[in-house]
């Protein structure tokens, strides 16, 4: 193993402890803000739709401030409709997913809600949108805690609660990422040594790619998506291994996890149409807003397939 590969904290070979954890912690810093960049954002969403605080996460004594949550939902609801539920900032560090999932709202949302009732979750993790992040200040990662009965992160069982009365009639529901350089650089790494493992740097895709539900694939479904997005950017093809981010390719840019298995939110209902994008912010041939645009076309392909579905 390079010892590029290896984080700065803990001792290779053991799982960190509570001073490992602290003081990583403390080396975190607020680099942005969540109630200038997003917050505002969503208070001035209030006239066209339903805004609701659905949970607060108490980190002031951890950090030094409680983070207020939001959903966004159709201000008309029609029980006679399907549903569909769109989340961003999962991982707080992952820019467009949060921003496309307001953007989506500001610019599309209301065209959908003849079809269908709209929930968004525009950011599950404020700190780690803070502190550009993956894990939470406990060192958990949310999209990994989407686990009954109690979720090991508290962003993953507040949304759980927050949606537990329509997750079963749920038709859709897309979870909006990012895969970056400092998967390799930076957390990859921590989470080895955060496990007491060896860290194995993959291959960063270049380009747009979806991770499907691996026991519900829907496969045209992703193809949609896919197609949709080509027309705003490009297209991840597999490494030459034949793989994107280690797993073997079920279709062009589409690769497929254990969603429930994983505690990923993308598995948090039994929605028969389920993915999760991923967008490489970090390419040569991407810019920030294209890759808010590739979140928006996502969203936007996803829904005209399944509700074209139902039709």
């Amino acid at each position: 193993m390079s010892e590029s590969f290896r984080y700065h904290i803990g001792t290779l070979g053991e799982p960190w402890g509570d001073a490992e954890k602290q003081q990583w912690l403390a080396e975190q810093t607020v680099k942005r803000s969540y109630f200038d960049d997003v917050v505002t954002r969503i208070e001035q969403l209030r006239q066209d739709f339903s805004v609701e605080q659905y949970g607060e996460l108490a980190y002031a004594e951890k950090v030094g401030r409680n983070y207020p949550l939001y959903l966004v939902k159709t201000k008309s609801w029609n029980d006679q409709l399907p549903t569909i539920l769109v989340t961003g900032g999962v991982h707080g560090y992952e820019t467009s997913g949060v921003h496309g999932a307001l953007r989506f709202l500001e610019t599309r949302a209301a065209y959908f809600e003849d079809f269908c009732n709209v929930i968004v979750a525009p950011c599950l993790s404020p700190w780690g949108y803070e502190t550009i992040n993956r894990w939470n200040p406990h060192a958990v990662d949310p999209n990994r805690s989407f686990l009954q009965p109690v979720a090991p992160a508290a962003e993953s069982g507040l949304l759980m609660q927050a949606v537990a009365d329509v997750t079963d009639q749920l038709l859709l529901h897309i979870d909006l990422h990012e895969t970056t350089d400092t998967d390799n650089s930076e957390f990859r790494p921590a989470l080895a040594a955060l496990k007491g493992t060896v860290n194995d740097n993959w291959n960063i895709p270049d380009g747009f790619y979806l991770v499907g539900d691996a026991n519900k694939p829907e496969l045209d479904f992703q193809r949609a998506i896919i197609a949709q997005v080509k027309q705003v950017t490009h297209i991840a093809d597999a490494d030459d291994s034949g793989r994107i981010i280690g797993e073997p390719l079920a279709d062009h840019g589409v690769i497929l996890y254990d969603g429930k298995g994983a505690g990923l939110c993308m598995g948090l209902s039994n929605a028969r149409y389920v993915t999760t994008t991923e967008v490489y912010p970090d390419s040569a041939n991407a810019t920030p807003e294209a890759c808010i645009q590739a979140q928006v076309a996502a969203v936007e392909g996803a829904l005209k397939f399944a509700l074209d579905g139902i039709a």
